[in-house]
């Protein structure tokens, strides 16, 4: 078919088409006539053109399985591209088991064998594309009737579920409240001890001073300008830094206060809002602050708001694989995803960290729904393969599938793997899946992501659809307290290597501390360009009041009573003082390694729930809060173990 049928407004009446349009006139000028390309003309042309690439990268992006296709297909990469640090073996690692690991990514078409590789990610593609065709053909052989059918049945199930949610939740049944156990505070026999923890509880009341001055009521407190703070995190719910504060408050016995926190949360605390709220954050400061002050002093306000919100929070597991919206609108029960969050996924951090607190509410209201939603939640994460036995942090929660191959022990992933551990240890060792679903998860995180700085620092990177950015946040320096609180479950003859990778890594967050003029740790410190624990852009240069480093501390106190974790400890209190104390509470900074303090303004309510809670147990004796009878939400708040004879709570006859 000549061009000029294709392509009418580029055919020539005197046989020049194309050929003559791009060919002659001297000189360089532009041929004149109709043989040349009018403006129109290349326009058309250029949207031709235009056209087929994006065709070409839309077919790349948006197929079945596309992230396996660019990490895998475009982006493969071998470990001898890689530096030669990543290649190192975890501290302690045996020879054999590196061997195995080694044979088991051949086994995976891994780094190792990249033709074999390259044609698993192509027969999965293929596979995938063609599944998406089939259910496709047979979609549109149904009759209009039997798609309007389905529609409806599909409708009816979601209104179904909505009911059922909501409709055994009209009064909750009464129950015997179990003293708590290891709650009264002893003071320390050591003098020098007992004025340090003194000092961290004379910091709370300045925190909480403060806030009840300035923003009683608000969430969080502006320390420098004196007003309240509300982050778009809890919608129109109000009184975030009370709920976070209320288990500090109670075991620095802090009486008077904790009763006035009661009362707000008493008359105030309301949750029927026209708003959107962040389900995990929501999840971990409200539910799981109120289930810890109900479990602390038995009172019943607590119970009944934390049963209440959760039930306000279901509507968010109504998708097509029960993976739960990480925002909702607590009026309308409409739920949906961060819009940046890698084609409208969930995310592992968040959906992971729902565990304990839903597992809590079915034991506190009778109702097995709550363990239900999260116990879904694996199911669905167990059927998934994961890339080199590693959980991306995307998850779609329409189609069930990974979205972006990105993982990190950091942001987006980090409280996932700790409410692995804490939901076997919250189970009196009992749930042998999470047992499982842990160790296996920390394997691949020691052969993939820790690594040694040159200097012998180890580190967790994130891994990038095989790519490892050598960047570790200060979220991450949480992991060093995990490692060491689940060595005593480890495999055989690891125990003593999890606790020292625990030390490795609170060694690595102190580095962070003491390599910064405020001693106070950046959000991301790096490891490239001669770098090692030192934040290089500007925007990781910030602290904001966060506890992670002082977590791992109190593990690690607590786990060795090795004193240089107290001497840690106590370096941080002093530099609390010197650079975020102001008048008006604490204040986080915007540069730690500036001279002189830049405020960013704002007291944090985890300030409160997290940070001065871990200082506080640091220089408490172990029997403060005994951690074979309790275990810490990623907020800090208390949840007792649910022993192996009562796993559903005890419910009175009337």
């Amino acid at each position: 078919m000549p061009v000029g049928g294709l392509l009418p407004l580029f055919s020539s009446p005197a046989g020049g088409g194309l050929g003559g349009g791009l060919g002659g006139g001297g000189g360089g000028r532009k041929v004149s006539g109709p043989a040349a390309l009018r403006l129109t003309e290349k326009f058309v042309l250029l949207l031709v053109f235009s056209a087929f690439i994006t065709l070409c990268f839309g077919a790349i992006f948006f197929l079945p399985d596309s992230s396996k296709l660019l990490s895998g297909v475009l982006f493969h990469s071998s470990p001898a591209l890689q530096p030669a640090s990543d290649h190192k073996s975890g501290p302690g690692t045996r020879a054999e088991d590196a061997a195995e690991g080694r044979a088991r990514r051949r086994e995976e078409g891994a780094p190792g064998d990249p033709e074999a590789a390259l044609e698993d990610n192509l027969a999965r593609i293929r596979e995938n594309h063609e599944r998406a065709l089939r259910e496709a053909k047979e979609t549109l052989q149904k009759l209009p009737e039997e798609i309007q059918r389905d529609i409806l049945l599909e409708k009816k199930k979601v209104a179904q579920d909505q009911l059922r949610d909501k409709a055994p939740f009209r009064g909750l049944p009464p129950v015997d409240f179990v003293p708590p156990i290891g709650v009264e505070s002893r003071e320390p026999a050591d003098a020098a001890i007992r004025e340090k923890r003194a000092k961290i509880k004379e910091m709370m009341k300045h925190a909480w001073n403060n806030y009840k001055g300035y923003a009683w009521g608000l969430n969080e407190l502006k320390p420098i300008s004196k007003g309240g703070h509300s982050s778009s995190l809890f919608g129109n719910i109000k009184g975030a830094t009370i709920v976070d504060a209320l288990d500090t408050l109670f075991i620095m016995e802090m009486k008077s206060e904790f009763e006035e926190a009661k009362s707000w949360v008493e008359e105030n605390l309301d949750f029927n809002v026209n708003a959107e709220i962040s389900v995990f954050e929501v999840n971990i400061r409200f539910v799981g602050g109120l289930l810890s002050a109900y479990y602390l002093s038995g009172e019943e306000i607590f119970r009944k708001k934390a049963v209440e919100l959760g039930v306000k929070l279901l509507p968010a597991f109504h998708t097509p694989s029960g993976i739960p919206w990480a925002l909702l609108n607590m009026k309308s029960g409409i739920g949906r995803n961060w819009p940046w969050a890698s084609g409208g996924s969930s995310i592992l951090a968040e959906f992971g960290t729902l565990h304990l607190e839903f597992m809590h509410l079915s034991h506190l209201s009778g109702n097995p729904i709550f363990a239900e939603k999260v116990m879904n939640i694996r199911t669905v994460l167990n059927k998934l393969e994961k890339p080199q036995g590693l959980y991306p942090n995307y998850l779609n929660p329409s189609s069930g599938q990974w979205g972006q191959h990105h993982v990190s022990v950091g942001g987006l992933g980090d409280s996932f793997y700790e409410y692995l551990l804490k939901a076997w240890l919250m189970s009196d060792k009992t749930d042998l899946e999470a047992k499982k679903m842990y160790f296996d998860a920390v394997q691949a995180i020691e052969t993939h992501l820790i690594r040694k700085s040159s200097s012998g620092l180890t580190y967790i990177a994130e891994w990038k659809g095989g790519l490892l950015e050598h960047k570790m946040g200060h979220l991450t320096c949480f992991a060093g307290g995990m490692f060491a609180l689940g060595a005593d479950g480890a495999p055989e003859g690891m125990a003593q290597h999890y606790l020292e990778l625990g030390a490795e890594i609170a060694r690595t967050c102190h580095e962070s501390y003491n390599r910064t003029f405020m001693k106070l740790g950046p959000e991301a410190f790096r490891f490239d360009g001669g770098v090692e624990a030192i934040a290089t852009r500007q925007n990781e240069k910030y602290y904001i009041l966060r506890p992670e480093v002082m977590e791992t501390y109190m593990y690690m106190w607590r786990l060795t009573h090795d004193p240089k974790y107290r001497k840690w400890a106590w370096e941080a209190v002093e530099a609390l003082e010197n650079h975020c104390r102001v008048n008006g509470g604490y204040s986080g900074l915007r540069d730690v390694y500036l001279l002189h303090e830049s405020y960013d303004d704002v007291q944090q309510s985890f300030f409160l729930a997290e940070t001065l809670k871990y200082l506080y147990l640091i220089f408490s004796d172990d029997d403060l809060l005994p951690l074979e009878h309790w275990i810490f939400n990623s907020e800090a708040h208390l949840l007792p173990i649910l022993p192996k004879e009562k796993k559903e709570v005890e419910i009175r006859e009337e």
